[in-house]
């Protein structure tokens, strides 16, 4: 994986706007790992009296630290620690509080814009949805696509029909999009437009949601192509566009950092995303470290003619695996499976089919990057892997990790082949207690095998934490007490055999998540040499009720030795 200079890259990100006229780039090795040696001179802040709990493995407890240019540069006692600092080095007393290292969410899909200008219909009752849509519908003109989000149908009074969206507003097409990112409900409006009526068929990736026979109005995967083309929608100039995906990721920035998350994986960046990265930095509000796996064909495209590939960047925003999305959701209950959904002849929905995914992974492989590919069911897991032996076997590299995003429901052989092939997968960390009411369409056997945290840590398998926000809450303290308790939020428990211990879900949590995108060596626990992330907790989640990890309050979150929430 390359390491190209700051430079190099802000130059990227400029060709990114001018659609990708880049020069080639010469390829360069990988760095070798940091090695644990302190710089000279006094520390520029020491962390005293505290539990640190390391995520290393050969020095897992520790009280104190020092941190000199961003990076952690000793670990050991107070006293040890003290002696190194001078009278004017800053020193926190931790006041024996636990302190962690940074969290890092291995899948996310962080933007923001929505969050600040969109019709959040994360509701609860049909008819807060209709009011959101209403007043939206006042102050948009006539015609104008009105798009809702955040929206989850089983934590609603009643299922959301068409109709329902009708009576809010019938001048405008109406979207309401599930926070999974994979069903869409529409009113009348928008199926007219689009000329979709009962009697057309469902496409093989996708389906039309009906009811006695009659549009129900919700849409699923594929089958919402044809919406985005139809309609008028809501414009924005170059700058207007940039500006918003600018504020957009400052605000996620900051939401992430108030959480403990030091790092996120952006598991589906575009060309915007790209830039308001970029933007964030130079205006000083990039407070997290990103990693950017590619899901733009543009962006793919301009990345394999320059010669760019995994690892491209620096510690604050690198280049990550090219992103692929091969079938349903888990939330929204269209993964496909081997088995169908409870009391149902349904068995979910595909999105690629087996060429494709020989076709898209040998292109991805062969150009030196990372994959990750989005699997939920076990059925599309098993393809997935089928593709990435035949990449492994045509250009052998034992060591490029490629990804399954999600690999929600597996079984022994599907584990035993993700181990063998060097794959690493990310399954959901706050979805069984966010989600609860969702998991009894899968039935008990199958949530057995859902979420596997504790068989892939058995298989000896890294496996990080994914939130995949907005789909899941990306909070890692939630995402602790979920792992750990397999409890959902009214404290059913949901395949008590994948529990995990706190310890194992600090680690799932930390250094697994470097691993994830080979920088293990430079982050992910508190360790001489590597880059001074971490976060301060006012309990220690050993010393709470396990049902309550998800209230113990985050007190500071340090990046790279600065303070970038509380303190």
């Amino acid at each position: 994986m390359a390491k190209y200079t700051r430079g190099e890259f802000l130059g990227f990100g400029a060709a990114l706007a001018g659609a990708f006229s880049l020069g080639r780039v010469p390829r360069v090795e990988q760095p070798a790992a940091a090695q644990a040696a302190a710089p000279g001179g006094e520390p520029d802040l020491v962390v005293v009296n505290a539990r640190v709990l390391t995520s290393d493995a050969a020095a897992p407890r520790a009280e104190a630290f020092a941190v000199k240019n961003g990076r952690f540069t000793a670990v050991g006692s107070t006293g040890d620690i003290r002696n190194l600092a001078t009278a004017r080095t800053p020193a926190v007393d931790a006041q024996r509080m636990t302190v962690v290292p940074g969290f890092i969410d291995a899948h996310s899909h962080p933007s923001g814009v929505e969050e600040l200008y969109g019709v959040n219909t994360n509701l609860r009752t049909v008819r807060e949805i209709q009011s959101a849509i209403r007043r939206k519908a006042e102050s948009t003109a006539p015609e104008l696509w009105i798009t809702g989000y955040m929206f989850d149908d089983t934590k609603l009074d009643r299922p959301l029909t068409r109709k329902d969206l009708d009576e809010a507003t019938t001048e405008h097409p109406v979207s309401v999009a599930h926070r999974g990112g994979h069903t869409n409900f529409y009113n009348s409006k928008a199926f007219e437009l689009a000329g979709i009526t009962a009697q057309t068929p469902d496409p093989p990736d996708g389906r039309f949601f009906r009811e006695n026979g009659e549009l129900n109005g919700r849409v699923a995967e594929n089958a919402r192509g044809v919406f985005s083309r139809v309609g008028k929608r809501e414009t924005f100039t170059p700058e207007q566009r940039r500006d918003r995906g600018r504020k957009g990721m400052a605000h996620m920035s900051k939401l992430f950092n108030a959480a403990g998350l030091t790092s996120v994986h952006n598991a589906g960046a575009s060309q915007d995303q790209i830039l308001a990265y970029e933007d964030c930095r130079k205006n000083g509000e990039l407070t997290h470290r990103a990693y950017m796996m590619i899901r733009s064909p543009q962006a793919f495209s301009g990345l394999k003619a320059a010669n760019i590939y995994t690892g491209f960047g620096d510690e604050w925003i690198r280049v990550g695996g090219v992103k692929f999305v091969a079938d349903g959701s888990a939330s929204e209950r269209t993964m496909r499976m081997s088995t169908p959904y409870v009391g149902t002849n349904d068995y979910g929905i595909l999105t690629m089919t087996q060429d494709q995914l020989y076709e898209a992974i040998d292109d991805a492989h062969s150009h030196n990057f990372q994959v990750g590919v989005h699997a939920n069911g076990d059925v599309t897991i098993d393809m997935v892997l089928k593709a990435y032996e035949r990449a492994l076997q045509k250009w052998p590299d034992p060591n490029r990790r490629h990804r399954i995003e999600h690999c929600t429901l597996v079984n022994p052989d599907l584990i035993r082949r993700i181990k063998a092939n060097g794959v690493i997968p990310t399954p959901f960390w706050t979805y069984v207690y966010y989600h609860g009411e969702k998991w009894k369409e899968y039935g008990d056997s199958k949530i057995a095998w859902m979420f596997a945290h504790r068989s892939f840590l058995d298989a000896g398998i890294r496996v990080p934490g994914a939130s995949d926000y907005t789909p899941g809450p990306f909070e890692p303290l939630m995402a602790l007490q979920s792992m750990v308790t397999r409890k959902d939020y009214r404290g059913r428990v949901w395949g008590p055999n994948q529990k995990v211990t706190i310890d194992e879900a600090l680690t799932i949590a930390t250094i697994n998540g470097a691993y994830a995108s080979s920088e293990e060596n430079l982050k992910g626990s508190i360790t001489a040499g590597k880059l001074a992330d971490f976060v301060v907790l006012e309990k220690d989640p050993h010393d709470v009720d396990p049902d309550q990890i998800m209230n113990v309050k985050v007190n500071r979150t340090v990046v790279g030795g600065k303070t970038v929430y509380g303190g």
